[in-house]
């Protein structure tokens, strides 16, 4: 029986195959003026159909099945109790369903009841990540060519693996999601835990070591855990019968007798996110000449969007954009400053600044003071999907989080954390806004000024011209596995009817 995965991916195969512009049909003039701003913008709404042709090759449904499992499988994780998908959620455009993510220690929650310790800031939706050439806020794992397709640069990523580990022209490593997919095993408090650290990483983390979960390796000559933790984790696989013969059935060597790599690992979940491509929103149906696929309100709102520099320049669709609706840069926007207080069962992170409240953002990349406060720009695509808005979901309305960034200066010195809607625990630490205005984006250091109709068109817009009716939740959700091979407890999506 071909797995569910490989129907939907068939599903996704037709629909590509469908990208073709529609019929012309007689233009309004509010559709002859969008249609113009598109042009000048440079959007075709054709992005979604061109990965293949991007990746050079089709993409293989068996992969991305396998994958799929190591995806919702917390083999993966040393702490052994969270996976990709306990923040990359199907039931929020596998993206975050927290303001500040929740990752080790939690309670086996993926929703709004999700509990437990918090990391730094929301965890990103990874629909659509194929054509991103800057992940993570601090744009830390990037393509230098500017092309997550395009290896001829390597891709950069701070150290231990700088621009050596993923060299220019890898046969094997030649997507940057490849690259990215050796890094979250990786992170202590996203799933390796602080298991047997106890005085390696610094006191601080003592209290963390909870004894649960696999005994975290300690650091190799580099000074640092990546490589030793990936071992471990090669180990449990390599352990796992199951998954020898998933591996097997792919890479001959592994049918042969040889060990699982970690760039097979890394292959597996890149092509599980090359299906999750879902970018064919009602604007992207309006560029291809289906005049009926928004409604009059979202053309408007569209209007507003590209008419106003100040929203598409930050985010863009031309060039490296890839039509993702962000210029893929560091900026700072001004965002309310949240932080959980350090500590068992509050926050996995201590946060920057005297206080131990701030995010410093780019700078922890950089080492560059100038850096302080950058975020990278969102993408919009499926905005309508996500629970929250900004890197540390300081808004949960888009509503609120619109009219922040209509007027920064205005409403982050008046920003009421428990009237954004979020959640306690996320309430009682503010950081200092005055020094984050300081450094604000030219772009956004004047008020945009919108009439109340143009207001309520551009959230239209935003909300609804910009999702991709596809990425709904009930689809989404049935890439959830009734069963990981490894034969760990799955994770409970709460928003998610999965059979058991």
């Amino acid at each position: 029986m071909p797995s569910r995965l490989v129907v939907l991916l068939s599903s996704f195969l037709t629909v590509v195959l469908a990208f073709r512009p529609a019929a012309a049909a007689p233009r309004s003039a509010l559709d002859a003026d969008l249609h113009q701003a598109l042009a000048t913008a440079g959007f075709t709404g054709t992005i979604g159909s061109q990965l293949e042709a991007r990746l050079g090759r089709t993409v293989d449904p068996a992969l991305a099945d396998l994958g799929r499992l190591l995806w919702f499988d917390k083999i993966t994780g040393l702490h052994s109790d969270n996976t990709c998908g306990g923040c990359h959620a199907p039931s929020n455009g596998f993206g975050d369903t927290q303001s500040i993510a929740i990752g080790i220690q939690n309670n086996n929650q993926v929703g709004i009841r999700r509990a437990g310790p918090r990391n730094q800031r929301r965890t990103p939706m990874a629909l659509n990540a194929a054509f991103f050439p800057a992940l993570m806020w601090n744009g830390r794992f990037s393509a230098p060519s500017g092309d997550p397709f395009d290896d001829s640069q390597g891709f950069l990523f701070p150290p231990p693996e700088g621009a050596t580990r993923f060299p220019a022209d890898d046969p094997i490593v030649t997507h940057l999601l490849i690259a990215q997919a050796h890094m979250p095993p990786t992170e202590l408090v996203e799933v390796a835990g602080f298991t047997g650290t106890h005085g390696t990483i610094g006191p601080e983390f003592d209290a963390f070591d909870d004894g649960k979960g696999s005994v975290v390796p300690p650091p190799d000559a580099s000074g640092f855990r990546n490589e030793p933790i990936r071992q471990a984790v090669l180990a449990r696989l390599n352990a796992s019968p199951d998954y020898r013969t998933r591996f097997g059935a792919l890479f001959p060597s592994v049918a042969a007798g040889g060990a699982i790599d970690f760039t097979m690992f890394a292959r597996a979940i890149a092509e599980f996110e090359f299906t999750l491509v879902f970018a064919d929103a009602p604007l992207d149906r309006f560029a291809r000449g289906e005049a009926g696929a928004m409604t009059a309100s979202e053309k408007r709102g569209a209007l507003v969007f590209f008419d106003h520099d100040r929203c598409s320049a930050c985010h863009a669709v031309a060039g490296q954009s890839n039509e993702m609706f962000s210029d893929f840069s560091m900026h700072v926007v001004g965002v309310p400053q949240i932080a959980p207080a350090f500590g068992v069962g509050k926050g996995n992170v201590i946060f920057d600044g005297p206080g131990q409240d701030e995010d410093f953002g780019l700078e922890q990349v950089t080492g560059d003071a100038a850096d302080r406060y950058k975020f990278r720009s969102s993408p919009l695509r499926n905005l309508a999907l996500q629970p929250a808005f900004f890197h540390n979901g300081a808004y949960t309305r888009l509503r609120d989080a619109l009219e922040f960034h209509l007027d920064p200066r205005r409403f982050a010195p008046a920003y009421d954390a428990k009237k954004a809607g979020v959640d306690t625990d996320l309430r009682l630490r503010l950081g200092p806004i005055a020094p984050v205005l300081d450094r604000l984006d030219p772009l956004l250091s004047s008020p945009i000024v919108l009439s109340s109709r143009q207001r309520q068109d551009l959230l239209a817009f935003l909300h609804h011209g910009l999702l991709d009716e596809g990425a709904a939740r009930p689809k989404l959700c049935a890439l959830v596995p009734a069963a990981v091979p490894s034969g760990a407890v799955r994770l409970h999506f709460e928003r998610c009817q999965i059979p058991r």
